[in-house]
């Protein structure tokens, strides 16, 4: 029973660190567009290949974040746990996708 227990919260905690760091990465995604369309609007932005400037470094920061947390908390990349932590990146990161495409919608039919 114990050990059910323990990999029950260890299966949560793997999936809400996941969660938290692919909303994390979509929040901070999503800052980035709101001043790159400002930029767009304004009429500073120079070319058309600098619409999204920094992305590769945010993803950069995104793997570091991942491979920290691999580090510090090993327990939660052994066995199907990763991929707990996987499915949670890929949730928190559609959570705020799924937000900014309804508050578009909603507010620019």
């Amino acid at each position: 029973m114990n050990t059910q227990l323990i990999t029950g919260l260890l299966f949560a905690v793997a999936l809400i660190v996941g969660g938290f760091i692919g909303f994390l990465f979509g929040t901070v995604q999503n800052a980035a567009l709101l001043r790159n369309r400002k930029r767009e609007e304004g009429g500073t932005l120079k070319n058309g290949w600098m619409v999204m400037p920094g992305s590769m470094g945010r993803i950069a920061i995104l793997l570091i974040l991942l491979a920290a947390i691999q580090i510090v908390c090993p327990m939660l990349f052994e066995g199907s746990t990763q991929w707990l932590v996987s499915l949670g990146v890929i949730l928190g990161y559609g959570w705020t996708l799924f937000k900014h495409i309804r508050h578009h919608s909603l507010y620019h039919a």
